[in-house]
């Protein structure tokens, strides 16, 4: 009878001691995006949050899950991990304050190969230093090591946030009418959509690295500009919202302005002028080296507005000027046509 060697669960790729090592190093951060809605604390099998404590009983939830793309691959290149966790939590913060939620509480998830403690840190501490800085909590998520679906070095990143709003201040399209005013703020670069067009141009086409500085990025290099955070526009537009001042919010993701702005018109069209706000040099770069047409260009990338805001006609200048203030980057870029139909493109 042959005698076999005694195997473990990290002789077959899984180590539970660096999973905990992980979560040890990021607990002081999870917990300091700790709201009053939070009850327990990090360990428990689910995480509780009484919505009494934080004024939103009976109130709507909205929910919704997200990733971060192949920014993840860049994040890879460049050894800097923590952005991509705080690009995460305000992708999603965005997504709900479109339907006019204020977040309430965020779970994440990290899928890897193998697990190394200071990646895995580095990222959820960027999740909770998010939650933290836009007034939520980072209630909970999972960590799975799973050798074989995962290359070494490789990793997911998903997120999964909850927040509230009043059934009569849900944005829904309703409030939408012939004639508002398409205000854009501005984004800091790609946000977390068009990576693999912007990784091929980059870093196949081009045969870029990360720290090339070519000149059209005044400056910056490759990596600085693809790491640009995903910014929340929580803090500037909130006002506005619990003002009623805001008619609809389109966040400008994967599909740009073309597919997403149709989502929130409530069967209205949107008009929308190009060169009406200033392109960023990343954009241009892009365009340039990748021989884009215009049309998959807005449609693959936000072309520098993150955001839109629908408003009334004779309330849309002060508004825009008011946002100018607290420090954004805004341009009056287009109205709502009647009816239903594509976005309709003019020119500056």
């Amino acid at each position: 009878m042959n005698e076999k060697t005694s195997l473990s669960y990290r002789d077959a790729g899984v180590d539970i001691a660096a999973q905990d090592e992980a979560l040890a190093r990021a607990r002081d951060a999870i917990r300091a995006s700790f709201t009053p809605g939070v009850l327990g604390d990090v360990g428990s099998f689910g995480g509780l949050f009484d919505l009494g404590r934080v004024g939103a009983e009976g109130q709507v939830l909205v929910a919704s899950a997200d990733g971060v793309g192949t920014k993840l691959e860049v994040a890879v290149r460049c050894g800097v991990y923590d952005g991509v966790g705080r690009d995460l939590v305000q992708h999603c913060i965005n997504d709900i304050l479109v339907q006019g939620a204020r977040p309430l509480f965020f779970m994440d998830y990290v899928g890897t190969g193998r697990l190394a403690p200071e990646v895995v840190s580095a990222v959820i501490g960027g999740c909770a230093n998010a939650c933290a800085d836009n007034g939520l909590a980072l209630l909970g998520g999972e960590t799975a090591e799973m050798p074989g679906l995962y290359r070494d070095g490789d990793f997911d990143l998903v997120g999964f946030i909850v927040g509230s709003v009043a059934r009569d201040r849900i944005l829904d399209g309703s409030r939408v009418r012939p004639g508002d005013v398409l205000i854009g703020l501005g984004s800091d670069g790609l946000h977390t959509n068009g990576y693999s067009l912007a990784r091929k141009i980059c870093f196949e086409r081009e045969g870029l690295d990360v720290d090339d500085r070519p000149a059209e990025l005044e400056g910056r290099s490759v990596g600085e500009v693809l790491l640009a955070p995903h910014r929340s526009y929580l803090e500037p537009l909130w006002p506005a919202l619990e003002a009623g001042r805001i008619h609809a919010l389109a966040h400008i993701t994967g599909g740009g302005l073309r597919d997403n702005l149709p989502r929130v018109l409530g069967g209205h069209h949107a008009r929308v002028t190009r060169g009406s706000w200033e392109i960023g040099s990343l954009f241009r770069f892009l365009c340039e080296r990748g021989g884009l047409d215009v049309d998959e260009a807005y449609q693959v990338f936000n072309m520098g507005i993150g955001m839109v805001v629908v408003a009334a006609v004779d309330e849309a200048e002060e508004l825009a000027r008011e946002l100018s203030e607290r420090g954004e980057r805004t341009a009056i870029i287009g109205t709502v046509g009647e009816g239903p139909g594509p976005v309709a493109w003019d020119q500056a």
